[in-house]
């Protein structure tokens, strides 16, 4: 972000009580928001759109999304979901218990909306965070597929920001079936109504969530992808939401761009995050207002 004071976030961390903190089970569970509000007075509410990051990323990194939307006049909301950013460090649930994050989004807008009158609200989401976004608007985990993962029946591919994160997670958490019952929660439906359009950036866990869900979609959907993404390849991550999603709409972002380019600090395309951003911008303007 320029450096000015207009343009800095305002940052504040909420406390979800209905959730445990997971480092401290007697705490109640942290959400840090960064908030930029609109940058152009208009009448009425402003449109919100929320930024959730990728798996081990921090809302504090996505600028490149968050600034275009910025610059086109949303209030921009981003997220630090607990256990999956770097800020306060990596806990196996972070990157596990996926379902979680879409939570923390619903929290934070019932939190915004105790303040204020919301305006229409969009989610637009990188990696682990298109998913989030979809879980916003109905997707949902298939719980067997889930099982599987967790017991080692389906392989999960290694998780670079947290190699081992499966063993951790058995340490913390015995499998048996008391704990099979209590993953009932990720296959809940976790839509949230205020959502009225989410784009999606290489987005992850397309191969864990259920067609039948999807199909139920009803907002409007974009959806952009590298062409040469080894972390989120198109088959296994994004052609599940791109053709079950009867509103989604996406393109390839370039046949060479990498699931990295959308983060790294020296992307091998440096213009994807830009083009990608402004089509988000677009995108929320034509179906937000």
């Amino acid at each position: 972000m320029p450096n000015s004071e207009q343009t800095q976030p305002l940052i504040r961390v909420l406390h979800d009580e209905s959730r445990r903190d997971l480092r401290d089970p007697t705490r109640p569970r942290p959400i840090r928001l960064y908030l930029w509000e609109q940058s152009r007075p208009q009448d009425g509410p402003a449109p919100v759109v929320v930024v959730s990051h990728g798996t081990g990323g921090s809302g504090s990194s996505m600028e490149w999304l968050v600034r275009p939307l910025y610059e086109a006049g949303f209030q921009v909301l981003a997220l630090d979901h607990h256990g999956n950013n770097y800020v306060d460090g990596y806990e196996p649930e972070g990157f596990l218990h996926v379902w979680e994050r879409p939570r923390d989004v619903s929290f934070a807008l019932d939190e915004l909306a105790r303040e204020q009158v919301l305006g229409p609200v969009g989610v637009a989401g990188f990696s682990l965070g298109g998913y989030t976004a979809a879980a916003l608007a109905g997707a949902r985990v298939d719980l067997q597929m889930l099982w599987a993962v967790l017991t080692g029946t389906l392989p999960l591919p290694e998780i670079p920001e947290f190699p081992g994160a499966l063993e951790a997670l058995r340490k913390k958490y015995p499998l048996n079936e008391s704990s099979r019952h209590a993953l009932d929660a990720a296959a809940a439906d976790l839509s949230d109504p205020r959502v009225r359009a989410i784009f999606q950036v290489a987005p992850g866990v397309g191969g864990l969530v259920t067609p039948e869900s999807l199909a139920t979609v009803r907002v409007p959907v974009g959806i952009r992808w590298g062409g040469a993404d080894t972390v989120n390849p198109y088959d296994v991550d994004t052609r599940p939401y791109l053709e079950h999603i009867p509103t989604a709409r996406g393109c390839s972002a370039g046949p060479d761009v990498r699931h990295d380019d959308f983060f790294a600090p020296e992307p091998a395309d440096p213009t994807v995050r830009i083009r990608v951003g402004r089509e988000a911008a677009a995108f929320f303007q034509q179906h937000l207002g």
